[in-house]
């Protein structure tokens, strides 16, 4: 957390409470700004993920909407005991483990407060109303900028990303890009589209990172491109990581690729970058074509189980022999809240504003 400079006078006053010492800033109330948002969905999104939090759960959180120059602007806020020894230690440890990248400290009223309150209320009451229309209805048009922004949402939440690690949370550019091709993918194929975006998200929150490293599989013989980590006399041990966006092992890339082949869809129907190769390629790291092996693998497993998505979804993960439903109720709870969410973005009016901004004394 960078250093405060704080103004003369505004220095926290030193009182006795409970025993013990307690440094109060000069205010009614303390807030810290964590969060300011050009546009409402990802507002909502991470002011909802912050309640959820256990760290933060014991903090109120606010969202605010005001407007500049007819632009709109989302903001979060944390209302913060008002102690300087308890605060800033506090949100050292939030920027630490990954949940808030910046924060300012803010003395408020306890009016001013009691609005960014009311102004909440009225975000979490429109996004749990019913909705007159879904997913199924909507245009791509419509779906490709909401979808982006979940994906940029659960790439940057993912604990991979939050740890400080290597990895990168989704640009706005790759986020938009996938979006367009999960939703052609799913109409293509006829899926549901929420349970392909939870499959996406319990699989690799979007994002192209190998997995299951070391996991390997025996087989009578090899087959080209195998790589092969042991011999026995019938039969090879071969490598059979996970790839890519969609966490499909190798064997299931040749096997899907094997669906395509024999697939009689006319796939001049998708665009270009969507459409595989005849020859298959191991080790992909195209999203696109990923995506509609992905789609196509869940078609399968549809048709295979007659409908069920819950036996289809745990066939994704576990295969069609021993379905994990565990990891298909991950999927379905993530698919809801995808589902919910996204309905609700029209909702609430985009351009709702605060009559009233909320006016703030900031320590630069």
């Amino acid at each position: 957390m960078r250093t405060l400079q704080l103004h003369v006078g505004e220095y926290p006053s030193v009182e006795r409470a409970d025993g013990g010492l307690r440094f109060p800033f000069p205010a009614k109330a303390l807030l810290a700004e964590v969060g300011t948002y050009d546009n409402e969905l990802s507002a909502y999104l991470w002011f909802d993920y912050l309640r959820s939090r256990r760290l933060v759960r014991p903090t109120e959180v606010l969202l605010t909407a005001s407007e500049r120059s007819g632009t709109p602007s989302y903001r979060i806020y944390l209302v913060l005991q008002n102690n300087a020894v308890v605060a800033i230690p506090y949100l050292a440890d939030l920027k630490a483990k990954g949940f808030v990248t910046e924060s300012t400290l803010i003395f408020s009223t306890s009016t001013l407060v009691q609005y960014g309150r009311s102004q909440t209320s009225v975000f979490i009451a429109a996004y749990h109303r019913p909705v007159h229309r879904n997913l199924e209805v909507m245009s791509t048009q419509q779906l490709v900028p909401s979808v982006a922004r979940f994906l940029i949402f659960k790439s940057r939440t993912d604990p991979r990303v939050r740890s400080g690690a290597k990895e990168e949370a989704l640009s706005r550019e790759q986020a938009t890009e996938l979006a367009a091709d999960i939703i052609v993918v799913a109409k293509f194929y006829q899926l549901p589209l929420d349970v392909f975006l939870g499959i996406g998200a319990m699989e690799n929150n979007y994002m192209s990172i190998r997995g299951d490293l070391e996991h390997a599989v025996w087989k009578r013989k090899p087959a080209k491109d195998d790589i092969i980590l042991r011999r026995r006399r019938h039969s090879v041990l071969v490598s059979d990581y996970s790839i890519g966006v969609w966490q499909l092992t190798r064997e299931t890339l040749r096997y899907v690729h094997n669906l395509y082949l024999r697939d009689q869809r006319d796939y001049s129907q998708l665009p270009e970058r969507l459409r595989p190769c005849k020859v298959l390629k191991l080790d992909l790291t195209d999203s696109h074509v990923l995506t509609t092996y992905a789609g196509l693998l869940l078609r399968d497993l549809l048709d295979r189980f007659d409908g069920d998505v819950g036996k289809a979804i745990g066939a994704y993960n576990g295969g069609p022999r021993s379905p994990n439903l565990q990891y298909a109720a991950g999927v379905q709870m993530v698919a809801e809240y995808a589902r919910n969410i996204l309905e609700r973005v029209t909702a609430i009016n985009g351009r709702l504003i605060a009559r009233t901004k909320l006016s703030v004394r900031k320590i630069r």
